[in-house]
Parts: structure tokens; sequence; C-alpha cells
């Protein structure tokens, strides 16, 4: 499980005190959602650290404006882009996602969409997508690049991404991937 100081090393920006705040829910959603194995921990420390610049954003600069009227999202009623802006570690957005995975949660997001850009529930978002949309499974296939897709929907910011996972890599070094069960190659010597 990440310490403070590994934290600290993979998001150099992030104020001591900002870590000392948001590490036990980190923690807390980590377990939850099973990214408990070393390959699983880089890939999303990797990922939350871009989408929240270093967990120093829990909410999207920008207004949500831009998200207004997009069916895509959901947002279908005036006011939806503002309302359901991108919030938490991982910046969901849009009336759909926070119809979803309220619901997934037990949280009335759509009614208290900022609530999504607490720690106590953000990072519990974060993980719950991260498992419902297989990026474990991701994780420990180490596709990275298919993780960044299925987070942004493209691949933006994929070289700062690519910069936090071989950081993250490097600096929690710790190699529990035996754990994870790898494909057996076919034998050679059979017809």
């Amino acid at each position: 499980m990440v310490t403070d100081d590994e934290l600290r090393q993979i998001m150099p920006n992030c104020p001591a005190s900002k870590r000392a705040d948001y590490l036990p829910f980190i923690q807390q959603a980590m377990t939850e959602f099973e990214i408990t194995s070393y390959l699983r921990e880089t890939a999303f420390l990797a990922q939350l650290a871009h989408e929240s610049a270093e967990l120093r954003y829990m909410e999207e600069i920008a207004s949500g404006a831009a998200y207004e009227g997009r069916k895509d999202l959901g947002n279908t009623q005036p006011g939806d882009g503002k309302r359901y802006k991108g919030r938490g570690p991982i910046q969901l957005t849009g009336r759909a996602n926070y119809t979803k995975y309220g619901t997934l949660l037990g949280l009335d997001l759509v009614n208290d969409p900022t609530i999504a850009a607490t720690k106590e529930v953000g990072f519990r978002i974060a993980g719950q997508f991260w498992k419902l949309n297989g990026l474990n499974e991701l994780a420990d296939q180490q596709q990275f690049k298919l993780i960044t897709k299925r987070i942004n929907g493209g691949y933006n910011g994929l070289d700062d991404r690519i910069k936090y996972y071989q950081r993250a890599k490097q600096v929690m070094s710790r190699d529990d991937t035996a754990t994870i069960p790898m494909p057996v190659a076919p034998s050679s010597n059979q017809p």
C-alpha cells in the first residue's frame, strides 16, 4: 500500500498537508477496489497524478460551460455542463456519469454534485471507475496507453501520464507481480 513518502516522491508538487489529508482516503479506495498490487498501484497513482495535477485540483478549473448540451455526457438539462463539470481526482464529468457512479456508491451525486470533489467521495469514485472499467486487469498487463484511453477518451497528456507511471514504478519498486497469474505459453513440443 502506498506510503506518504512514496506519494511525495511520485507527486513532488503535492503539498505535505494535502498528502497527509488525502492519503488515508487514497489507501481506503485502493483497498476497496482491489488496486492492491504493484502494477495496479503504480498505474492508478500515475493516472491520478496527471488527472488532478498531483492532487492539487479536485475540481476542474474551467466552468464546465463547454459541456453544456453534450448528450454524450448525459447533459440534457439547462445548466448541466456547469453543474456536472469534472470533479474528483479523475475528473468525473457529465450528468450520466454522476448518475451512474452515485447509484453504484449509494450517493446522491445528481442533487449534490459538489461532493464528488471531496476526499471522502472523490477517491471512491476514482476507485469504482477504475474497477468498473477493467483497469485493474489492464494494469496487470501493463496496458497503460489503453488505461489512458479509457479514462480520457483519447490520449491527452499521454507523455505526462507515462512520466508519472515510470516514476511510480521506480519509487515503489516492490515486485509483487508474482501474485498475478501470468498466461502460460503453449509447449513447443506439441504438434
